[in-house]
């Protein structure tokens, strides 16, 4: 057990190493292969890329195996926890990210945008920030000790606001009417990345405890699976970039342009949540979780939406693809902070 944690340990003191050469590896890769990359990024179930889920399906697993439903029921003795997400996820989050697109897209560049652009990067922005994140929550909870129970009920009260807010937000933000739901990528994305993780880890969790005992499971098989997640992610960042090699060598400036109101607003999220959370006083297990939530994205819905309502190469779809690429990087930033303030 002690080797795992002094990997664990290796991997989160040389974070920012790997995720740097994770993102250069990605786009020489990218670079290389280039149009030869379209056979992985085109290999999609209603928008969801297959290779990059069974990434995520590897990362999410850790966490699902670890679930007690017995212990679900409990999630009502500690409402503040689900009051925290709905409140940054769909009263502030939104609009903040929408404020956001607005300063920089509008008037800090609009030197280097021209309007009809500038209002293509903000619906860009307001579709990601209208959509929290579903799968990749269960990796950082996982890698921050979330309550495992806890981020399935916050994630799956989120996924059933989002099916009702979703389009009144969005319609609301962008001042347009033609928008639907593909409800398609909805379904397939919570399958994949909720109910079957869910499944899987429930049966396997209950074979291997019959056959090696609980403590077995607990020292050693949960353990196990830690390198199993961290390989996972840094291959899925590898393979994001790969996708969006050439992109990112042919506007790098526009990419810069975008990333920049991006990240601000995943930063602010975070700590504008972490910070009402503490006031609240959660325990760390929710109150980490709940914060991951409201700064990552449903990126999968976004863009969907974004190719549905634009186009495929227009400047709403190019700011839902940035927000993938900076998503991971900057998520594993606040899982090392989350860390470090543990409580």
């Amino acid at each position: 057990m002690s080797n795992n944690t002094d990997a664990m340990g290796f991997f989160e003191r040389y974070l920012s190493v790997w995720v740097g050469l994770c993102i250069v590896a990605g786009i020489a890769i990218g670079k290389v292969f280039g149009a030869n990359m379209s056979v992985l990024s085109d290999f999609t179930i209603a928008t969801v890329n297959v290779p990059v889920a069974i990434l995520v399906w590897l990362m999410i697993y850790p966490m699902m195996v670890q679930i007690d439903f017995a212990a679900i029921k409990g999630v009502k003795d500690n409402p503040k926890g689900l009051v925290l997400t709905l409140l940054i996820n769909w009263v502030i989050k939104p609009f903040t990210m929408a404020f956001f697109a607005w300063v920089f897209f509008e008037h800090l560049y609009a030197g280097y945008l021209s309007p009809e652009l500038a209002k293509e990067y903000i619906a860009g922005a307001i579709l990601l920030g209208a959509a929290p994140c579903t799968a990749m929550v269960f990796v950082w909870s996982y890698l921050t000790k979330g309550d495992p129970e806890y981020t399935l009920v916050q994630v799956s009260i989120n996924d059933l606001v989002l099916l009702v807010a979703f389009v009144p937000i969005v319609k609301f933000l962008l001042g347009v009417t033609n928008i639907v739901i593909p409800y398609d990528v909805l379904f397939t994305s919570v399958v994949i990345f909720v109910v079957i993780p869910l499944l899987t880890g429930y049966v396997s969790q209950k074979i291997v405890v019959r056959m090696f005992g609980e403590d077995w499971f607990k020292s050693v098989f949960l353990p196990a699976l830690k390198p199993v997640s961290i390989v996972a992610l840094l291959s899925t960042l590898i393979l994001l970039f790969a996708f969006q090699g050439d992109k990112i060598l042919q506007m790098p400036f526009h990419i810069l342009l975008i990333a920049v109101p991006l990240a601000i607003q995943t930063y602010f999220i975070f700590f504008l949540a972490w910070g009402i959370g503490k006031k609240m006083k959660l325990p760390h297990c929710i109150l980490s979780p709940g914060s991951m939530i409201g700064a990552s994205n449903f990126f999968e819905l976004a863009v969907a939406v974004a190719i549905a309502l634009f186009g495929l190469n227009s400047g709403a779809a190019l700011v839902t693809v940035v927000g993938v690429l900076i998503e991971v990087p900057i998520m594993l930033n606040l899982v090392k902070l989350s860390n470090k303030w543990r409580y």
